[in-house]
Parts: C-alpha cells; sequence; structure tokens
C-alpha cells in the first residue's frame, strides 16, 4: 500500500472511542481488509492500533524516526497479510502486536548490523528492555501450546474456554452466543479452568 500511513489523522476523539472497540469488530476490520482490501477498515484499524503501537515504540528506540517506522512498517504489514489471519487461532490484538514484535526485532537487527565496527552500549538496554515486553508476547503466544490441552476438554466447556480466552468475548456475550443460560457459562468455565489448571500448573493460572 503506497498511502503515507502515519499522515492518517489520530484525534484525540478517534483514540478515545477505540478503547470502545471490541475484539469481533476488529476481527471483522481484519477481514474486510482481508477480502476485498477495504480502506476505510483499514483506517479503523489504523486509529485503533497506531497510537498504541507508536507509545511502546518510542519506549524501545531512541528517536522518533525509529518509532514511527516501526507503526509504518507494522500497519503495512497488517494490510499486506491480513488475509494469514485467524481468529480461531488468536485475538486480533495478539496477531498484530506479533507483527509489531517481529519488525521490532528486525529493526533492532539492523541498528546492530550497521554498528558492527563500533557498536556502543546504547543498543543493549533497548534489547534489553525488550524483554518484558517479551514475557507479555510469549504469554498470548503460549496459545498454539494451550489450544492442544483445551482440545482434551468435553466440547461444551471447549466452546466457554475459546470463547472468552480467544475471541475475548464476555460470559454475557458467551450465553447469548451460545444460547445458554449465563450460570451454566459460569458453571462450564469454572469447570474447565480447573481442568487446565491441573494440567498446565500454577504458572498458567
Amino acid at each position: 500500500m503506497q498511502t503515507n500511513l502515519l499522515s492518517r489523522p489520530t484525534s484525540a476523539k478517534s483514540t478515545s472511542m477505540s478503547d470502545k472497540i471490541n475484539h469481533p469488530q476488529l476481527c471483522q476490520w481484519l477481514e474486510s481488509v482481508a477480502i476485498s482490501r477495504d480502506k476505510q477498515a483499514f483506517t479503523h484499524l489504523f486509529q485503533f492500533f497506531a497510537p498504541k503501537i507508536l507509545r511502546i515504540a518510542r519506549g524501545k528506540f531512541p528517536n522518533e524516526a525509529q518509532a514511527n517506522e516501526v507503526v509504518q512498517d507494522t500497519m503495512s504489514n497488517v494490510w499486506r497479510k491480513a488475509h494469514l489471519y485467524n481468529q480461531d487461532k488468536g485475538a486480533a490484538t495478539t496477531w498484530v502486536y506479533t507483527v509489531m514484535r517481529n519488525v521490532t526485532f528486525d529493526m533492532l537487527r539492523k541498528i546492530q548490523g550497521n554498528k558492527e565496527d563500533n557498536l556502543s552500549d546504547d543498543i543493549w538496554p533497548i534489547a534489553e528492555s525488550m524483554s518484558i515486553e517479551n514475557e507479555i508476547f510469549d504469554d498470548h503466544l503460549e496459545h498454539a501450546n494451550l489450544l492442544s490441552v483445551i482440545e482434551e476438554l468435553p466440547q461444551a466447556q471447549q466452546d466457554v474456554v475459546k470463547g472468552f480466552y480467544f475471541r475475548e468475548m464476555s460470559q454475557e456475550q458467551l450465553a447469548v452466543h451460545l444460547h445458554l443460560p449465563l450460570g451454566t457459562v459460569k458453571s462450564r468455565l469454572r469447570l474447565a479452568l480447573g481442568k487446565l489448571k491441573v494440567q498446565l500448573g500454577e504458572k498458567h493460572d
């Protein structure tokens, strides 16, 4: 996509409204970009994610140009690779932040390569600071391993767990979606989490 992504407006109003956007809406926009190259849907995605990505990138890189480059490259990849997103395998936010993570590491490697002959210590605090963010990403990215354990649950419990954690639906939304009483949803989720805790251990509590 040739348009300068950073020229798109990110007003205070749009940023505050983005906090109310839910996971199904993000999935719908990604699907519209993937299927029909919908520029309006991409604009919505940009307005939702760009301020968040820029805020994270500013904490990783020493100047504004590099932080803006992370936003530009991340959202360009979202535009080009939207067809690779599968909402059944994880949240839209997880996928986009994983794209951002890959862009960030590529940029760090490029910086390290450019300073190979005279590498200062400045790059190491940047790389080190990634470790905190990595813990968050790694926690999300473990859903692939988690899925194999979840799929051992009874189907009724699988539906509730996948909806609650991977599709980020509330218990009330799940009750409507699955045509079940709210109490049944809560009971199935509690039972499922008890079994998962036994299988995965306390660290995944």
